[in-house]
């Protein structure tokens, strides 16, 4: 259970955890508020002593007007708002705001990453209040409430949003094509590095030709750790490579053997111009604090994960580490939204029309991505070779 804490707004209200002396306010509140999908005095009761939930109330003068209630599951790095209610007459205080700000300080405090919560698609002014507070939509579910009314699902990365107004920038960008993510990675770190260096698709797509595999899965051929180093090297970057293999990486998820064959080829030409351009190549993993120091220093960190904790899918993905404290590493996925930039910098949607607004906003939330380092291990591990490669980028002499 979450440690009790007091915190006062400018309207003299006080938030603090419930207790069972609290039961019949808090059972007034319920019965005032909804007129369905009530939480029973039993369920109240129970979530005020479980250690897998947060049940925090607003009192003013000793009246409670208002509370606020997140469950956390177990093996889950997420926390839900099961149910958010405030008095009638207390309404305007901001009070639903404070206890949801309160609630993602405490849920941070049991290492939970993000929080997710159903509003009813007709509740305008809860809608209003998360999206200002930084919540995306991301889904709905159908006649979810016992009126048969839908509900949309929404999200926050609250330890991103808590950690960003404390990180210096770093640049991102938004890969154009499924297969780009080495590159974009890559110009994140280079860019990182060197300002002028540049940020457009030509530069995303010649990297591309330089350290693609060829083949992978059934489309585009992904980056090779080693291509990718090559393509930094000729740019002028020094680069150190830590891959714990270099040959075969994805040859697994290839059924061809004609392709496999070609893979190989390819492999051992990186193989041998790493060699010939002096590149580094540890063949081992990197240690976390080793990503640490090289963060310190101000260089470009950019490793290969597995997209499985995100999407489901095992598919190879390269990413930015960016920042890193006492609990994350933070990462620039360059996956970003649907829709795509051009040169300029210009969001587009599908019909190359430009797509600004509030789908910008949403790219906020692939940018310093936070990933608790305990869960850094089972992220940065691909296939069934269990390979993890990782580029630490450094200045050397930038070529224009």
């Amino acid at each position: 259970m979450v440690a009790n804490a007091v915190v006062v707004n400018a309207h003299d209200i006080e938030l603090r955890l419930a207790t069972i002396q609290d039961l019949d306010a808090l059972e007034n509140i319920e019965l005032e508020c909804f007129d369905n999908d009530r939480l029973s005095r039993r369920r109240m009761s129970y979530w005020i002593k479980a250690a897998h939930g947060i049940l925090i109330l607003a009192k003013k003068e000793d009246e409670v007007l208002g509370y606020g209630l997140v469950i956390m599951r177990k093996g889950s790095r997420s926390g839900r708002l099961y149910s958010l209610a405030v008095l009638a007459k207390a309404r305007g205080q901001k009070i639903a705001q404070a206890l949801l700000l309160k609630l993602e300080e405490l849920a941070i405090t049991e290492q939970r990453l993000f929080m997710r919560l159903e509003v009813a698609e007709d509740n305008i002014a809860a809608i209003k209040m998360y999206k200002k507070l930084g919540y995306r939509k991301f889904g709905i579910y159908r006649q979810y409430y016992e009126t048969g009314a839908d509900a949309l699902r929404f999200q926050k990365s609250i330890q991103q949003t808590t950690m960003a107004n404390n990180m210096e920038f770093y640049p991102w960008y938004k890969q154009t094509t499924e297969f780009t993510c080495g590159p974009s990675a890559l110009m994140m770190a280079m860019k990182h590095l060197h300002k002028n260096s540049r940020f457009d698709q030509a530069t995303e797509i010649d990297i591309w030709r330089h350290a693609t595999t060829i083949f992978m899965t059934s489309g585009h051929g992904g980056c090779h750790p080693l291509g990718l180093a090559l393509a930094a090297h000729e740019r002028g970057f020094e680069v150190e490579v830590y891959s714990t293999q270099v040959n075969n990486l994805f040859v697994d998820g290839v059924r061809s053997e004609h392709k496999k064959s070609i893979m190989r080829i390819v492999e051992q030409d990186f193989i041998e111009k790493a060699r010939d351009a002096n590149v580094r190549v540890h063949k081992t993993e990197i240690q976390l604090s080793q990503i640490e120091n090289a963060l310190v220093e101000g260089f470009g960190v950019i490793c290969l994960i597995s997209t499985y904790q995100f999407d489901g899918k095992k598919t190879p993905h390269w990413v930015a580490i960016t920042h890193a404290d006492e609990r994350c590493l933070y990462l620039h996925d360059p996956d970003g939204s649907d829709g795509f930039y051009n040169e300029i910098g210009t969001r587009l949607d599908a019909n190359n029309k430009s797509d600004a607004g509030e789908s910008e906003d949403i790219d906020l939330d692939y940018q310093h991505l936070p990933i608790l380092k305990e869960d850094f291990a089972s992220l940065s591990v691909f296939g069934k070779s269990k390979l993890r490669t990782c580029l630490v980028i450094k200045p050397g002499n930038k070529k224009s």
